[in-house]
């Protein structure tokens, strides 16, 4: 019995395994899961601090319902690691997030017990919901259960799915896993009230009260103490968020303390017996079992690697990233232009707001998980003369699209949009890539979208866009680092809206490159140019409205076109070059070609950048190689008798806008 107690996650292979574990060796085994999380984590990176909050309800849950013939969803899907451990994946785990391993986030093409695949919040109850119609519509027999952490039922989504599923009257439960917690701690009344009645010794006291007083009236006085209950269940509702959640039809259990498992099983068990919406409120901690991850689990929300090599005293300065080179060009405009405020959506910390939000309170608005929201909530500002800058990540501002045509473009209003981690975000994967913004957001009209090719352009767009008063403003930016270690020395000058940059000019094609590409671009002309293949490069700085100026220059000059993109190709900046060339008729006049290279048109999985741009053929070498392919030369050709090579354009198109 020791040596079983000893090592019980080795002997979890599948979550029946956990059946007939006693209350003490199920703690063990929480333990043992946080023993394998923690340096797992620290290897690879990931989402560290929410899924130790949620290693005993995870156990619970599997030790009460069967995975994967009960369905259990998990919101978000970044608390997903100690069910992915429990599942079948312990050997794997310390693959996860790597290229080719197992994801983060829940998958249904990785595991039968991932039933519901999600990296953006408030999709569980809807998507739960959905799960349990099927379910009766095929007349089968099981449970389905959602896991909503209260950052999430921040959404609206979240409410329009308790709304559809109270009413339904269906089978099926709900957990709200309260930890005050989102990324950024959790905004509003709900989240506020949430934390309020589980501190308020008023409740327990009150239920305490009402219990001895019930146990201690002679029998015979049912009516007596069905009243006496009734009167528990109304203070319950001023002090409890049970009324609220009974009112749109759920029955409500809790608050239960999510950490202690002899409050969790029993109260699972009783549910697992009942019938209709029910509502289990678990109050849980994150980063419980790591003392740093507790005191600070914004910080240990998501971590990256730690690498042995850190530990060495750096030489060289870190490298700054994009986000923080906007977090210090934000700060520009706010100490010069007291009309400039920021908002963002539970995201503060990553979109590098930090600073502004401590330095400017009364000029910070985190509207939580709430991105359509947000975006509206922009507009409504920009009606009255501020210029709100809402800071959301690409894969999440996917979430406000409706919100974005009707209520900023459609009424012009000069709301700027700051999009974050556009492109390739590395482990995160298929839910986070920003694979899809220029696609989305070029149908839009009246809306401008540029991308900097380096932190000095990131800093001159966003006075560029502070300046314009012709409508939104989208700015796409990466997640990694600035090529230029001089970013922030020069003050910021505006560019002239639509205007492209010739950073190098040769005579056998072109590469018209977008943001990050735009390096790469580089890189790749300098090796095809050792080769005598002669490139121009264009830092196509802004996206929408196109240089047509400039472009048609081109298409004249040059026979070879080639568009370079971290986004998807479809419907994307070459997909918009392309639909020009052929309006103006220069394939058929001037025999010219195009050459479309970005992200293909299927999901992309995780892994760090280099190796997805490896995998996709987007790696300097390798555009070269394209390039030449579609140029038709030779590997080993020279240069042609007096021809010149290269030419690098020092010309800064920066000026007034």
């Amino acid at each position: 019995m020791k040596d079983r107690e000893a090592d019980i996650l080795s002997q979890i292979n599948d979550p029946a395994d956990l059946s007939g574990l006693s209350e003490r060796q199920l703690s063990r085994l929480c333990d043992q899961i946080r023993d394998l999380i923690i340096p797992t984590v620290a290897a690879n990176g990931g989402h560290l601090s929410s899924s130790l909050g949620v290693v005993e309800l995870s156990c619970a849950l599997h030790s009460v319902f069967e995975s994967p013939r009960d369905k259990i969803i998990w919101d978000v899907g970044h608390q997903c690691y100690p069910h992915k451990i429990l599942t079948g994946r312990r050997d794997e785990f310390d693959t996860i997030r790597t290229f080719k391993g197992l994801a983060g986030f829940c998958r249904r093409q990785e595991s039968p017990h991932d039933i519901f695949g999600a990296g953006h919040a408030s999709t569980s109850i809807s998507a739960a919901l959905g799960i349990a119609t099927a379910r009766d519509l095929k007349h089968e027999d099981y449970r389905v259960i959602a896991v909503i952490g209260d950052g999430g039922l921040s959404g609206g989504l979240a409410f329009e799915g308790l709304d559809n599923a109270g009413g339904s009257g269906r089978d099926i439960v709900v957990i709200l896993n309260d930890n005050n917690m989102s990324i950024s701690p959790s905004v509003g009344a709900l989240s506020r009230h949430l934390t309020e009645i589980i501190t308020h010794p008023l409740f327990e006291r009150v239920k305490k009260d009402v219990w001895d007083l019930t146990e201690k009236l002679p029998k015979g006085t049912d009516p007596v103490r069905q009243l006496v209950r009734r009167i528990e269940e109304s203070l319950k509702g001023f002090i409890t968020p049970g009324l609220f959640f009974e009112n749109l039809g759920f029955r409500y259990l809790g608050p239960i303390d999510g950490h202690k498992l002899s409050e969790l099983i029993p109260v699972l068990e009783r549910i697992k017996r009942m019938s209709g919406p029910i509502l289990m409120h678990v109050v849980t901690q994150k980063g419980k079992g790591l003392p740093d991850a507790e005191d600070n689990p914004r910080k240990y929300h998501g971590v990256s690697p730690i690498k042995k090599e850190s530990i060495k005293v750096e030489t060289n300065p870190p490298q700054l990233s994009y986000t923080q080179v906007f977090g210090h060009a934000i700060m520009e405009l706010g100490a010069k232009h007291p009309e400039v405020i920021a908002i963002t959506a539970a995201m503060c910390d990553g979109t590098g707001l930090t600073e502004f939000a401590e330095r400017y309170p009364e000029r910070f608005f985190d509207v939580g998980i709430a991105e359509g929201h947000g975006v509206t909530f922009a507009g409504g500002m920009a009606t009255e003369d501020i210029r709100p800058i809402f800071a959301v990540y690409s894969t999440f501002l996917q979430r406000a699209y409706d919100h974005i045509v009707h209520d900023i473009a459609l009424q012009k209003l000069p709301v700027i949009v700051a999009v974050d981690r556009a492109g390739l975000v590395g482990e995160d994967g298929a839910t986070h890539h920003g694979a899809f913004d220029i696609s989305y957001l070029l149908s839009i009209p009246d809306l401008v979208i540029a991308a900097p090719r380096n932190g000095r352009e990131l800093r001159d767009l966003l006075v560029t866009a502070h300046l314009y008063s012709g409508g939104p403003i989208a700015i796409r930016y990466p997640r990694g680092s600035v090529p230029d270690a001089d970013a922030l020395i020069n003050d910021p000058l505006p560019l002239p809206i639509g205007r492209w940059e010739r950073l190098v000019d040769g005579a056998d094609g072109v590469i018209l490159a977008v943001g990050t590409m735009v390096e790469t671009a580089l890189e790749a002309s300098e090796l095809l140019a050792a080769r005598g293949i002669c490139l121009s490069v264009i830092n196509a700085r802004f996206i929408k409205p196109i240089d047509t100026e400039m472009l048609s220059q081109l298409a004249l000059e040059r026979k070879y076109l080639i568009t370079l993109e971290e986004n998807s190709k479809h419907n994307g900046f070459g997909a918009l070059v392309a639909a020009f060339l052929a309006e103006g008729g220069y394939a058929v006049n001037n025999g010219c070609q195009l050459l479309q290279l970005g992200l293909p048109d299927c999901f992309i999985g995780h892994g760090s950048r280099s190796q997805l741009l490896g995998s996709l053929g987007l790696l300097p070498a390798q555009v070269g190689e394209r390039v030449a392919g579609f140029l038709g030369q030779n590997k080993d050709r020279t240069l042609r008798s007096g021809e010149a090579g290269p030419k690098v354009v020092e010309s800064d198109m920066r000026t007034t806008t």
